[in-house]
Order: structure tokens, then C-alpha cells, then sequence
């Protein structure tokens, strides 16, 4: 991954206060508003909070305008850090690559776009003195139809994970640095990263916040964006709900097939045997053959992932220690 900082080579950021509380990371991708004046809206509501803070713009492609802009309220004394990705890699990236150049042991994302009201943003700081992430939710929805069926639609299969959000589409949250320390996040897997901080075992609140008035776009994407979007989806459900016990998804797939085939097979005899119904040039007889071969390699995948877990098992944490009394 290709960074610069202000055209030189970046190792770790600068620190820009010794007592930095608040790290803001933005990430700027497809979709941004006017900057300057996002900046000043963002900066007030961060004063308002009282905490000390920075900023962490992280650019994820090329945006010469953003850049400029950025550069120029660097120029009027704003303590802006700037990294600069040498080409788009996604966004969960561009957030990793914020992350890592901060300072602050409370983190806040925030989008480059209008999306809450930049005032409830001390009411989303103040959730982290009792728990360890903050998720603002969007309330009342004021956005267009089509965007609230497909947040319904997507939180609703989320249900199946056993996580209840319902607005993981925000991009406003804030944690500890605990959090992202122990969760890592890669592909488009940003968005879902409270469900990966849940099984995690991390103290998550979700907050009503007043949706901004600017945030009202109207958001249909290319068919290539949802499938990769349910493909994470698949991989996040895998990983909440298989990662230390791969032999049951695999296992109850592959057992399912492997009787199907069975009975097939079995049906198949029984006519040969005592009907004299000839087996030959018969569908069924392929089709059965081959659902009970792939329900056995099914099932063996299943007992290699154990085998992987069980001897890797050491290495492997999931939980959070949230406080050791002695």
C-alpha cells in the first residue's frame, strides 16, 4: 500500500500533541461535499465535546480538488494531517491507513459527506465513558424510499448474524483504540465492523442521531457494488458464526447432500432389485452418484478446517478481557 504525507514518504504520523484524546479519521473516496465547510462543521461540534483532538484525512485515489482544499486550510494553521494513497484500494483500507497514523485512544469515523447533524457528534463521544463503540443511527430517516427499503432489506439479513443493528450504513461511529486494535477489517468489511467488535465481545451502544438535511440522495448502485456487498456479507456471517467450528457449516451442508444422494441411490436399487427397472441410461443414477460424492468432500472439508483450528488453536483469541480484579 503506497501512502505520502504531504508528498513525502510517510512512515508513522507525527504525533501533533502529546495529549491527544479524539483522533477524527475521514476517508475520502467516491463520494464528498464541500470541504472547507465540512471541516469548520466537524471542527466546532469537536470543540464542543471538549476533548482534545486531530484530524486524519485519508484521500483514496487521486482527488486533486480535495487535496488543494485540504492543503489550503493547512496553509491557514488547521492541524490537518493529510495521507494520500497512491491509488483506490477500498475504503476499509483507507480507514486502516488512518488508524495507524493517529494518536488519540478514542477514535471517531466520520464521513466526507453530510450524513448526521455534525452537533450530535459530542453526543456520539459521550457513549464511549460506558461503552467501547458507538454506532449513530440515522432517526428519523428523512432520506429517500429507496434507500430506506434497501437499509431494511440489509438489516434484516443481518438479523441472521445475531446482531441487531439498524443502521450500519452510518459512517459515524467512534471506539477505543482497544477495538480496532483486536478487529481487523479488510475489503469492504468496514461496515461491519460493530458486528466483528460484538463477537468480539466489546460493549456496543447504537445512538439516535438527527439525520442531516443534506443527506437525502437518492443512492442506486451498480449491480457489481451489490454483489461484492453480499459477498461480504457471506464472509462476515461465516466468520461471526464458523470461524472456530468450521465442521458444522461444513458438516451440515455436506451431511444434507450426502443423504439426498443416499436416498436417491437407495431408490434407485430397490427398483433394480426387486421392480427389474433397468439402471441403465438413467439421470438419476449420475445425479445421485455425484450428490453423494460431493456431500463426502463436503463433510471432509469440514474435518480439515478442525484439523486447521485444532492445531492452530492457540494462536487464535476471540474474546475481550474487559477488566482483571486481583
Amino acid at each position: 500500500m503506497g501512502i505520502t504525507q504531504q508528498g513525502q514518504p510517510l512512515g508513522r504520523a507525527k504525533v501533533m500533541s502529546n495529549h491527544i484524546e479524539v483522533s477524527v479519521i475521514i476517508p475520502v473516496s467516491e463520494r464528498f461535499d464541500d470541504v472547507p465547510a465540512l471541516y469548520h462543521d466537524y471542527k466546532n461540534a469537536l470543540q464542543a465535546s471538549g476533548y482534545s483532538y486531530e484530524f486524519v484525512y485519508v484521500l483514496d485515489g487521486e482527488f486533486p480538488d480535495v487535496l488543494a482544499a485540504l492543503k489550503t486550510l493547512r496553509d491557514q494553521g488547521e492541524q490537518i494531517t493529510i495521507i494520500q494513497l497512491a491509488k483506490w484500494f477500498g475504503e476499509a483500507t483507507a480507514l486502516t491507513a488512518g488508524f495507524e497514523h493517529s494518536s488519540g485512544e478514542m477514535i471517531l469515523t466520520l464521513p466526507a459527506y453530510y450524513q448526521v447533524e455534525p452537533g450530535e457528534i459530542p453526543k456520539v463521544l459521550e457513549g464511549l465513558k460506558t461503552h467501547d463503540m458507538v454506532v449513530a443511527r440515522r432517526w428519523p430517516r428523512i432520506d429517500s424510499s429507496i434507500n430506506q427499503i434497501q437499509a431494511k432489506l440489509f438489516h434484516w439479513a443481518l438479523g441472521f448474524t445475531g446482531c441487531n443493528f439498524r443502521d450500519l450504513g452510518c459512517a459515524v461511529r467512534a471506539f477505543k483504540r482497544q477495538v480496532i486494535d483486536e478487529v481487523t477489517v479488510y475489503g469492504d468489511q468496514h461496515r461491519f465492523l460493530p458486528v466483528l467488535a460484538d463477537r468480539r465481545g466489546f460493549r456496543i451502544i447504537e445512538i439516535d442521531t438527527q439525520q442531516s438535511s443534506k443527506d437525502v440522495q437518492r443512492r442506486i448502485y451498480k449491480p457489481g457494488v451489490y454483489l461484492r456487498r453480499m459477498l461480504d456479507f457471506i464472509t462476515v456471517f461465516f466468520l461471526v458464526k464458523f470461524t472456530k467450528k468450521p465442521l458444522r457449516f461444513f458438516g451440515l451442508i455436506g451431511t444434507g447432500t450426502l443423504v439426498v444422494g443416499g436416498i436417491m441411490l437407495l431408490v434407485l436399487v430397490i427398483e433394480r432389485l426387486f421392480f427389474g427397472v433397468p439402471l441403465a441410461d438413467r439421470p438419476a443414477l449420475l445425479l445421485s452418484s455425484l450428490l453423494v460424492v460431493l456431500g463426502v468432500q463436503i463433510f471432509a472439508i469440514g474435518l480439515i478446517g478442525e484439523l486447521i483450528i485444532f492445531t492452530h488453536a492457540k494462536d487464535l483469541k476471540e474474546y475481550t478481557i474487559a477488566e482483571i480484579i486481583n
